[in-house]
C-alpha cells in the first residue's frame, strides 16, 4: 500500500482572516512525517486547488499564514508544504533533492479536502519553490497550471550567482558543481521540461539579485524549444521583492490567469 500523502495528523491553526480556515497538517512523504498548512474558504462551494511552494531554506522563507489565506480568499483551497526537516517535520531539507517528493505528495493531501475540485490543481511557486514546482509538474500528470514567481530554474546557476549560498549548498548537496556535477544536474529541471503538460506563467523582476532574471530566460527558452504553452510577465523596475500594492494586484491577476487555464 502506498502511504504517500496520507494525513497523519491535523490541528486547527490561527487564521488571520475570519473567512478562511487554516489547518496544520502532518502527512507522509517517502516514509517521513512532513508538515504543511492548509487554507480553505469557509463559505459553501467547491474551489480550485493550489499547492503553494515556498521559497527559502529551512526557517528562512517559511510559509506565511497571511499569504496562503490571501490566495484562499480569491477562491482557492491552498496547501503549502513546509518541506521535510522544518517546523518539527522529519528528515532534512535538501534544496530540491529528495524533498521534491514533499511537493509531489502534497497534491494528494490537497485532494483530500472536501472543498477542492480535484480536476483543477495549480502550482504557485516563489523563489526556490520554482524548482520544486517544475519537478512536481514533470513527475505528475494532474497539474493544470504553474506560476513561478522569481523562481529558481537551474541549481548550478544558483550556486554560481549566489556566493552567500555556496556553503549551505555544499553542505546540503554534498559538494560543488565541480566535484559533484551529477548531484546538481539531477536537481535541475530544465533538462526535462519536455515532460511538462501544464501551462506556465513566469513572473520575474529584471533587477532581481536573489534569483537573477537570466533564470527566467533559461526557463522561457526551454519551454519555447519544447513547444510548451507559457506566458511571461517581466518587470524592468523590480527586484526579488515587489512593492505591496503591486504585489497584491499581481496576486489577483495571476489567480485569474490560473482560472483561465
Amino acid at each position: 500500500m502506498d502511504y504517500d500523502g496520507l494525513i497523519w495528523n491535523q490541528k486547527p491553526y490561527p487564521s488571520p482572516n475570519p473567512h478562511i480556515r487554516l489547518t496544520e497538517i502532518t502527512y507522509l512523504s517517502d516514509g517521513l512525517k512532513v508538515k504543511g498548512l492548509l487554507a480553505e474558504p469557509k463559505r459553501e462551494g467547491i474551489f480550485e486547488g493550489m499547492i503553494y511552494l515556498r521559497g527559502g531554506m529551512q526557517h528562512i522563507g517559511m510559509v506565511r499564514p497571511a499569504r496562503i489565506a490571501q490566495f484562499a480568499s480569491l477562491g482557492f483551497v491552498v496547501f503549502a508544504p513546509y518541506y521535510r526537516g522544518n517546523r518539527g517535520g522529519e528528515g532534512r531539507d535538501e534544496f530540491a533533492g529528495a524533498d521534491r517528493l514533499d511537493a509531489i505528495h502534497a497534491v494528494e493531501v490537497l485532494k483530500q479536502s472536501e472543498k477542492v475540485n480535484k480536476e483543477r490543481i495549480h502550482l504557485f511557486a516563489f523563489s526556490r519553490g520554482g524548482i520544486m514546482a517544475l519537478w512536481t509538474a514533470i513527475l505528475r500528470e494532474d497539474i493544470t497550471s504553474i506560476v513561478t514567481w522569481s523562481g529558481v530554474s537551474d541549481v548550478v546557476f544558483t550556486y554560481n550567482e549566489r556566493k552567500d549560498m555556496r556553503r549551505m549548498m555544499k553542505r546540503v548537496i554534498g559538494g560543488s558543481p565541480t566535484n559533484m556535477p551529477e548531484q546538481y544536474r539531477q536537481r535541475t529541471a530544465l533538462f526535462r521540461v519536455s515532460e511538462i503538460d501544464a501551462s506556465v506563467l513566469i513572473i520575474h523582476g529584471m533587477k532581481d539579485k536573489n534569483v537573477s532574471f537570466e533564470q527566467a530566460i533559461l526557463l522561457e527558452d526551454a519551454l519555447r524549444e519544447n513547444n510548451k504553452t507559457y506566458d511571461t510577465w517581466y518587470f524592468s523596475e523590480y527586484t526579488h521583492h515587489i512593492p505591496p500594492a503591486v504585489n497584491m494586484q499581481l496576486v489577483r491577476d495571476l489567480s485569474n490567469w490560473m482560472k483561465r487555464q
